[in-house]
């Protein structure tokens, strides 16, 4: 299964590593530098050109992490996986 985060972009919940909500956590000086570090290197997906509100943090097979940037809530997309995700 997907999940959507937004202008047409999905990714597989088995990849899928966290939802995060940029206000709360790029208080911390650790994330900061780990958004940075990832965008110097391209692992940084910018989904839509809204106010970005989250990021989603996936690891491919065998690759390194891929950070998206999106304008939805983590409340939404943790919501969506919820619904998504017979418990």
């Amino acid at each position: 299964m997907y999940l959507h985060l937004g202008q047409n972009v999905m990714v597989r919940y088995q990849d899928l590593i966290g939802i995060f909500d940029l206000d709360n956590t790029t208080w911390s000086f650790r994330t900061r530098r780990f958004l940075e570090r990832a965008e110097r290197e391209g692992r940084v997906v910018s989904v839509g050109d809204d106010l970005p509100r989250s990021f989603v943090l996936t690891q491919a097979e065998g690759g390194l992490p891929t950070v998206y940037i999106t304008p939805l809530s983590a409340a939404a997309l943790s919501a969506r996986a919820a619904r998504d995700i017979p418990i």
